[in-house]
């Protein structure tokens, strides 16, 4: 008997998903086309066993390429509840393959809203599965930490931090006590400085810092890490760092120094939205 109920209700959601939803989610007006996916989401996470399959997850996918940023946003605000939750991964490599170009080109939407979810989107794929973004990818979402406009550097900052600087061995807990050139944000403080490098915008150090500053506070701000690096002899078998890569390091060094005693993002730099005089 409770197999039978079961059955009628798919049954009578089969038929309001027909009925209802496959007509209304290409309606003229795009309130009604958001309201459509926004709800799609809610049943993919609520019963994923019936939902959250690719004959459902494709109207999600399709409604990516909306006009309207409206309609967008909630593809990708939908998406971030399902990529959050880690049980439901497995279900959403498929979906991942085939949309993950569409959400990567999505990063650079013209309404700043739609590119900054779409970054926090691509940070939850890259939690759920390293090797799903190659790194073509990555290099799309790195440059956007010049963007100028902060909510989407800042989404950016965050993408980089938890793919280049958010890796830590096991033995690092041993030598976290450990400051100074010892300290583990050593390394660390040499990979930004590399990164500043060969992303060659040489003179928008302050955009970067500005960037990660949120998610990257306490690495930004060991000075004592960054001094050592500057003025102590390497340890034994670690290489030194060239004149390019210590005059970078000093630059990057200002920025922060700058950054902690202002307290304001860097000239040039906005949220988009208009303020009043």
């Amino acid at each position: 008997q409770l197999q039978e109920n079961q059955d009628e209700i798919e049954n009578m959601m089969n038929a309001i998903f027909k009925g209802v939803f496959v007509h209304r989610y290409r309606d003229a007006i795009a309130e009604i086309r958001a309201i459509c996916i926004e709800e799609i989401g809610i049943w993919m996470k609520m019963y994923s066993d019936a939902f959250l399959n690719d004959s459902y997850l494709k109207y999600v996918g399709w409604t990516m390429h909306d006009k309207q940023g409206e309609v967008r946003l909630k593809c990708l605000t939908a998406l971030q509840g399902l990529y959050y939750n880690k049980e439901l991964n497995s279900k959403l490599e498929l979906f991942t393959s085939r949309f993950k170009d569409r959400i990567v080109s999505m990063t650079l939407d013209k309404e700043y809203d739609v590119a900054v979810q779409a970054i926090k989107l691509l940070t939850l794929v890259l939690q759920s599965s390293e090797e799903v973004l190659t790194a073509e990818d990555c290099e799309n979402v790195y440059h956007l930490v010049y963007s100028a406009h902060r909510p989407v550097a800042v989404a950016a900052g965050e993408f980089l931090y938890k793919k280049l600087f958010s890796r830590r061995d096991a033995e690092d807990d041993g030598i976290m006590k450990r400051r100074g050139r010892q300290s583990p944000n050593a390394n660390l403080v040499k990979t930004l400085v590399f990164f500043f490098l060969e992303s060659e915008l040489h003179e928008h150090a302050a955009y970067l810092v500005d960037s990660m500053w949120d998610c990257a506070t306490d690495l930004l701000k060991d000075w004592e890490c960054m001094n050592s690096l500057l003025l102590e002899e390497p340890l034994n078998g670690e290489e030194p760092l060239t004149d390019r890569q210590e005059s970078a390091l000093i630059e990057i060094m200002l920025c922060t120094i700058r950054q902690a005693a202002e307290c304001h993002p860097p000239v040039g730099r906005g949220t988009g939205k208009r303020v009043g005089s």
